[in-house]
């Protein structure tokens, strides 16, 4: 069994073709402007549209670790006592709670993901496993369903920051036709600051995935008050080109707020609130930054 937050169906951004994205639950990262903050946790969470909220106490009555309250005529959610056991969400009569993170079994995921194998066929698209972070969950799970998609002709694709052991790369690299790889900032100390942990582990996969001959597209997430820059930029394209990294294609991704509001619903600050995006005009510059380097398969977004 393993965690899931969503299956999106459809999806023509998480690589080549018409394809089905699964976001797995769990992530050693905490990017500030994470768009999908609850694929962070590795646990289930409840979230909760508060402005909706009537206070009418039903999820008070259902809640049996005693979680709910009323504070000045609102529903509060003591998130330290909450298991997430889902009662409250069926109490619900407006239907304003929800719980991220269900549990699958590797045969429903498959079978369902299969449903859609007309299009991936037309489309030359295929399965994205995403999250969170797939590569750092159970990798038992997510081999087994990888090598299933495989057998049965889907083209699978893995969308990973990189945090995860490199054991686990090796182990379904023989099952993956794409790996989306996120490549953020190259100095450390910033790595650090804005996304929670070194980047060491993450540029060191990147470099073994490469030496295998593992089909990469780099995602480069651009926030001007991060890396939208030329300096920070210019790092990327010397380490790319110093480890002789030369990835299939390169999408430079302009910041967005979508997914913003989730975090309130989870009962947490927003971090990313003051980053802005780069204008067109410094995006089309970054374009022509990479490809007088070499890097000529540059675009802007997915």
């Amino acid at each position: 069994m393993s965690l899931i937050t969503g299956i999106q169906k459809y999806s023509i951004h998480d690589g080549d073709g018409i394809r089905t994205t699964v976001f797995f639950k769990g992530c050693h990262l905490n990017c500030q402007w994470c768009h999908n903050p609850e694929t962070k946790g590795f646990r289930p969470q409840i979230l909760i549209d508060e402005e909706k909220c009537v206070a009418c106490g039903s999820c008070i009555e259902a809640c049996v670790q005693k979680a709910n309250k009323i504070v000045d005529q609102h529903i509060v959610c003591d998130r330290s006592v909450c298991t997430s056991c889902g009662k409250c969400i069926n109490s619900c009569p407006l239907n304003i709670r929800e719980i991220a993170g269900k549990e699958w079994e590797v045969g429903a995921l498959f079978k369902e993901l299969k449903k859609d194998e007309m299009f991936y066929e037309e489309s030359g698209g295929g399965v994205t496993l995403s999250g969170g972070e797939v590569m750092a969950n159970d990798m038992d799970f997510v081999c087994e369903l990888a090598h299933k998609l495989y057998r049965y002709g889907i083209n699978v694709v893995v969308d990973t920051c990189g945090m995860a052991p490199w054991h686990n790369y090796e182990r379904i690299l023989p099952f993956v036709d794409t790996f989306l790889y996120d490549v953020k900032v190259i100095d450390e100390k910033k790595h650090k600051e804005y996304i929670g942990a070194s980047n060491k582990e993450i540029l060191t996969n990147l470099e073994k995935l490469n030496e295998k001959g593992a089909k990469l597209f780099i995602r480069i997430p651009v926030i001007k008050e991060v890396n939208g820059n030329e300096k920070d930029l210019g790092e990327i394209i010397n380490y790319l080109k110093d480890k002789q990294i030369s990835p299939s294609k390169i999408n430079l991704l302009p910041y967005h707020h979508t997914g913003s509001s989730k975090y309130s619903r989870l009962g947490e600050a927003y971090q990313g609130e003051d980053f802005t995006a780069p204008t067109e005009v410094e995006m089309q510059r970054f374009v022509e930054l990479f490809q007088s380097n070499g890097f000529n398969n540059v675009k802007i977004g997915g």
